[in-house]
């Protein structure tokens, strides 16, 4: 489908002689699908060494290849974002993992004050899930483009009350990652998206990553689609402010391996807030990455078959999303595909995406 092409290096051109043909003919053969992607697009980096694989269409009006400096949804592996303003906040004395939504969001429903902040990182907070709502599904429906105020998104579910007793169970809920910013606010009394400038994307020169007010894309970028005869374009079907912290952003392949490698490597906090996050109860991210998943404080642990890597997923209209990097951030990869993979209704395209992730990853580690 479409066009393919093969390794690339980090400016978009064609790599060197003697590349792997493992990495290029696995995207072959995900595009290929008949419910495959429409594109897709790989950055595997070690050390200094960057090395970018695509197949199939960025745009298949245009049939152009994806580029790593394509803007592109990153769905929830927007959460990981967020840990990292929640986690920088921590070290800066603002916020304690063990602060409560009674103590910092009180206008939030009483039932669900005893929950931590700890507890929302690693979804084990039981928060009923806003995205769930018949109600706020509803609206989305009946208007995709709609603003929503995202710092009332969990009055959609203010009436529910806690799924389980706080730190009993995992279950992953984009409930979680909206109150971890609004408890970034209240202590720090700035915007949520002024937090993730100073302490996020300038430090780490993330020019091409961003939290959108609406519905647009900056350009150029990895069109998303939805699966049909033909694909529809839903690349800007949705107003991002219906997610917000939990999977509104966009990036590029490019920047989004820049933060993994940071953020997964651990250098964006200290060794003591390491140590906290790094303690893993057994959980999937959404959608589940390769091998075994246990989640930590905005980060996954994936277990495979060659080794432990960690990162995050995410999924959305039109995207699909793997980023992960090995613990000493030295070595990462990123896989960008340009449809939705669900958890649920497609575990044939689902597992073969899963295998293609562990495939990265052998050939990142072997190496």
């Amino acid at each position: 489908m479409g066009l393919v092409a093969g390794p690339a290096r980090a400016d978009g051109r064609p790599a060197g002689g003697g590349e792997e043909h493992g990495p290029r003919r696995a995207l072959r053969e995900l595009v290929g699908l008949p419910d495959g992607p429409p594109g897709a697009i790989a950055v595997l980096q070690r050390g200094g060494d960057v090395r970018v694989y695509r197949a199939g269409a960025a745009d298949l009006e245009s049939g152009r290849p994806p580029r790593p400096d394509d803007h592109m949804r990153l769905a929830s592996v927007s959460k990981a974002f967020s840990g990292a303003v929640a986690l920088q906040l921590v070290d800066h004395g603002e916020l304690r993992l063990d602060d409560t939504i009674g103590e910092l969001l009180p206008r939030l429903p009483a039932a669900w004050h005893k929950v931590t902040l700890r507890q929302l990182l690693q979804h084990t907070s039981g928060l009923p899930d806003f995205s769930e709502s018949p109600e706020f599904l509803a609206l989305l429906q009946a208007d995709p483009r709609r603003r929503f105020d995202s710092r009332r998104l969990l009055d959609f579910v203010a009436d529910e009350p806690l799924n389980f007793a706080p730190g009993s169970r995992y279950r992953y809920s984009n409930s979680d990652n909206i109150a971890v910013a609004l408890m970034a606010e209240a202590v720090s009394g700035r915007p949520y998206e002024e937090l993730l400038h100073r302490l996020v994307l300038r430090p780490l020169g993330l020019r091409d990553t961003g939290m959108p007010r609406g519905y647009l894309l900056p350009r150029p970028y990895l069109h998303g689609y939805a699966p049909g005869r033909p694909p529809e374009d839903v690349s800007t079907l949705f107003n991002m402010s219906s997610v917000w912290a939990s999977g509104g952003m966009f990036s590029t392949p490019n920047d989004l391996n820049r933060f993994m490698r940071a953020y997964a490597g651990g250098s964006l906090v200290s060794k003591a807030t390491r140590e906290q996050q790094t303690n893993w109860v057994e959980g999937a991210s959404g959608p589940p990455g390769p091998g075994r998943n246990d989640a930590g404080l905005a980060l996954f642990r994936y277990s495979t078959r060659c080794g432990v890597i960690y990162g995050h997923t995410g999924n959305i209209a039109g995207y699909t999303q793997f980023a992960a990097a090995t613990p000493d951030g030295r070595k990462s990869v990123t896989l960008s595909i340009t449809t939705q993979v669900p958890q649920a209704g497609k575990p044939e395209l689902l597992a073969r995406l899963r295998q293609v992730q562990e495939n990265l990853v052998c050939h990142l580690l072997r190496r």
